[in-house]
């Protein structure tokens, strides 16, 4: 738990892009299945297919900053034509290159208080 970033990012749907986001989300869990610091990397969508999480976790900050610049090459453009991020809540102790990433998108911390993690 100590070194482990995380989040749950939450998204709407934009109107007419739900057949286009879930072809990008393929190509995204297909893509970053092959990062080898991420340990976690769940998806999840409402009855009624308006609201999206996307729950991830990674090894450490350093494969928490691979994935999103990753990201920000191969998909962010197409991602962020498909929805709209309406929260978005990062759980650990990013490093602070991790936290000058992310701190622009708005995105909330929460640091660790307790508890156990079985994922290594």
């Amino acid at each position: 738990m100590e070194r482990h970033v995380s989040w749950v990012i939450e998204l709407a749907v934009k109107d007419g892009a739900l057949d286009s986001f879930t072809e990008l989300m393929q190509e995204m869990v297909a893509g970053t299945d092959a990062e080898p610091g991420t340990l976690g990397y769940e998806w999840y969508i409402s009855a009624d297919q308006g609201t999206v999480h996307i729950v991830e976790k990674y090894v450490d900050s350093e494969a928490m900053i691979a994935h999103v610049n990753g990201f920000g090459e191969k998909w962010a453009g197409r991602f962020m034509a498909c929805v709209e991020v309406t929260r978005w809540v990062v759980y650990g102790d990013p490093s602070p290159a991790a936290r000058e990433l992310l701190d622009g998108f708005g995105v909330v911390y929460l640091g660790p208080w307790g508890g156990f993690s079985r994922l290594s």
